[in-house]
């Protein structure tokens, strides 16, 4: 699989164009659930309040912001329990872990806690895949649409790139399924890869 994308460029999107439209279509899913590809490294998350904290250097208060969102986390995936389908998340991480991804770890620990399952898999997993570019940041909700997350220059999400072809969605699908039953669970990856860690000098 030389281009995951098959060099398919999709429908550009701005992000309040592309905020509706996942809404939109997100509740209504369906059994073939929600499947995200996380591969960049690094990312911006301005007006995330503990992404805030962890960027101005107070790591204790970006943790304790993290806690107090748990209940709205478990609330979510409660509604998406109760419309019938999963949300699964394959996380690649590099090693050294940067300081921004043993933020994002924390983050998503707590989501996998709250019933949205994340998996772990290394570079050397995904090399196979990645002959010219990095793989894309991808995610499908179900088999109607997917969408390819667009960052800057300094990793902060900038648009977004809509896919409707049903066999395109299809088979990114199952790329991103066939990663995740390969991959670690979090819960044993952070307990021996991230828990261990100081916490970062700098973000």
């Amino acid at each position: 699989m030389r281009d995951l994308l098959d060099g398919a460029i999709g429908e550009p999107m701005d992000l309040d164009a592309y905020y509706a439209d996942f809404e939109k279509n997100f509740w209504v899913i369906g059994d073939l659930g929600f499947w995200k590809l996380e591969r960049q490294q690094f990312f911006k998350e301005p007006g995330y309040d503990s992404w805030e904290a962890f960027a101005k250097g107070d790591w204790k208060e970006s943790l304790r912001l993290l806690e107090t969102g748990r209940a709205d986390m478990a609330e979510y995936h409660r509604r998406v329990e109760e419309h019938g389908f999963v949300a699964r998340r394959v996380r690649v991480v590099e090693e050294p872990i940067i300081p921004y991804l043993r933020w994002e770890l924390h983050a998503l620990r707590v989501r996998d806690q709250c019933g949205g399952s994340v998996r772990i898999v290394g570079p050397d997993q995904v090399a196979e895949f990645e002959h010219d570019t990095p793989l894309p940041e991808l995610y499908t909700l179900g088999s109607t649409v997917m969408y390819q997350a667009i960052y800057d220059d300094d990793g902060v999400l900038e648009s977004a790139r809509r896919f409707v072809d049903r066999d395109l969605i299809l088979r990114c699908q199952r790329f991103i399924q066939d990663l995740y039953e390969i991959g670690q669970p979090l819960e044993p990856f952070f307990a021996s890869h991230v828990a261990t860690l100081p916490p970062p000098h700098q973000p």
